[in-house]
């Protein structure tokens, strides 16, 4: 429940979180959700979909909260 509510405040700020913010919420969410990273790194071409790897990847060996 706490995580649920956590989640959901991130949700509702007021201001933007600038992108390194974001970068780290999203690695600690999917940790949290998922557990340690299990898709493979997407190609070079791929900015976005290689830096969200990179954050949640940053994460690995964390404890798993919410499943």
């Amino acid at each position: 429940a706490d995580f649920d509510r956590a989640a959901e405040d991130v949700r509702k700020l007021k201001a933007r979180p600038d992108d390194g913010e974001l970068k780290e919420l999203y690695g600690l969410y999917k940790q949290a959700i998922i557990g340690d990273i299990n898709i493979e790194c997407p190609g070079m071409l791929d900015l976005k979909g290689k830096a969200k790897w990179e954050a949640w990847n940053l994460k690995k060996g964390f404890l798993v909260f919410h499943k």
